[in-house]
């Protein structure tokens, strides 16, 4: 599979370095040589030196004959040229990475489909709705719905009150239990576990259910003690935060802590519906968190544009009572060290588009592609077709290889949960887990 990527810039370098581990035929294009000689030569694909919206230089990198045309450079307009252009040479798939909300609204999706785009990224968006799913559920570290909650995943730190620490799961978690463990994350290592593996203490675990069975699954992991999240603090008012609060429930009481005074005036524009209560000032100050009831607050979200800042942030939040945490950390590098120092839920958002960008390059039919990001493993909804090799054996028979688990199904809108005697039918939406490199392999399974 021939693949551009245009932009040598965060989303486009994670991009590559993703796709690059499936031995794909990669070309890495950007204007700057600057750019591309960060990215390094420790990879197997192609840079070059050029820019996107020329149409020799699309000819040159070959999007006549590309399967995806990746365009994640910071101008959306040149995204949209670009893709425009290379559609036309012969692009089977493009995807343009845009920053105006107003551009993913289905008329401008419909108009820009037209023009020979495919997919509108819009990485804010996705991150809010990540923010929203983690305030949700105050004891979860990620929550992920599957057609509308018929099945849910969530993302669990395990403490000492969970009841099933230290069994193994064929027998805490056999075919007539209502929940799944799919993955476990234990000192840096991804399991997706068998049935003799036991849960233990600081794991952070993945777990499969259906919607009425969350309450089950929050008593055994002994999450019940929790507070439901209610107050909402959020430091920084850059779009991710606009766009989160204006897709918030409406019982959430938010308060919008911003440094620079111009943003807030702006952001006292763009909210005008009294939807948060805006703040000048510094949300690292100790005084100025106190004075806002920082310990009345059950949940604090950093989404400024510096890591370090967002991390530093959260722990300060959780030394004075605040259970829930969230921060935006875009530098890979601090993800493992923010997972380490207990911070609640994670937001990258490049790794967020790069898992909506995945599923296009995938033969089969793809809903959603998910990368466990604290963990070395992905999760994706897949649909066999009519014949598919997946639909003529019960899941026990199929062989699956050691890194693959499904964890669940949807079947004529109803979660299902996927046991060895299970079949899987066409057109069933299968949730499968499984370690990174597992993914592209076993597509196949899918189709006829």
């Amino acid at each position: 599979m021939r693949i551009i990527i245009a932009g040598a810039y965060t989303i486009g370098t994670y991009l590559a370095k993703l796709l690059s581990r499936n031995n794909q035929d990669i070309v890495l294009m950007d204007e700057s040589s600057e750019n591309l000689e960060k990215f390094g030569s420790d990879f197997d694909l192609m840079m070059m030196q050029a820019p996107c919206t020329r149409l020799q230089a699309l000819k040159e990198a070959g999007a006549e004959d590309a399967d995806l045309f990746v365009a994640v450079t910071p101008d959306q307009n040149k995204n949209i040229v670009s893709c425009t252009l290379a559609k036309s040479l012969g692009t089977k798939k493009t995807v343009a990475k845009v920053d105006n909300y107003e551009y993913t609204t289905d008329t401008l999706v419909q108009t820009f489909d037209k023009l020979g785009i495919d997919s509108i990224i819009y990485p804010e968006m996705l991150a809010a709705t990540d923010i929203i799913n983690g305030l949700k559920m105050s004891w979860v570290r990620q929550r992920w719905d599957v057609h509308d909650g018929a099945l849910v995943m969530l993302g669990i730190k395990l403490r000492e009150t969970c009841e099933v620490l230290n069994q193994p799961l064929k027998d805490i978690s056999g075919p007539d239990d209502p929940y799944h463990v799919v993955a476990i994350k234990r000192n840096g290592d991804t399991i997706i576990p068998g049935g003799n593996d036991e849960l233990k203490l600081y794991d952070m675990v993945y777990i499969m259910t259906t919607r009425q069975y969350i309450p089950y699954v929050r008593k055994i992991v002994g999450k019940e003690h929790y507070v439901d999240v209610k107050n909402v603090m959020i430091m920084g008012g850059g779009r991710t935060a606009v766009r989160a609060v204006k897709t918030m429930p409406d019982y959430l009481d938010i308060k919008i802590i911003e440094a620079s005074e111009d943003r807030c005036t702006k952001l006292n524009e763009m909210l005008d519906d009294d939807r948060a209560l805006i703040i000048h000032g510094d949300g690292r100050d100790l005084a100025l968190l106190q004075e806002e009831g920082i310990r009345n607050t059950q949940a604090f979200v950093a989404v400024t544009g510096n890591a370090e800042t967002n991390i530093l942030a959260c722990l300060t939040a959780k030394r004075m009572g605040v259970r829930k945490t969230v921060a935006m950390v875009e530098n890979m590098d601090y993800v493992n060290m923010a997972e380490s120092l207990d911070i609640g839920t994670i937001i990258n958002k490049k790794a967020i588009a790069a898992s909506h960008i995945y599923q296009m390059m995938l033969d089969a039919n793809v809903h959603n592609v998910r990368f466990l990001m604290n963990a070395d493993a992905d999760v994706a909804e897949f649909i066999p077709q009519e014949g598919a090799k997946i639909t003529q054996k019960a899941v026990k028979d199929l062989k699956l290889p050691a890194g693959v688990t499904i964890g669940g199904l949807v079947r004529n809108g109803e979660g299902i949960l996927v046991s060895g005697n299970t079949t899987i039918q066409a057109g069933d939406s299968v949730m499968v887990f499984c370690h990174n490199i597992y993914l592209k392999k076993i597509e196949n399974l899918f189709n006829k």
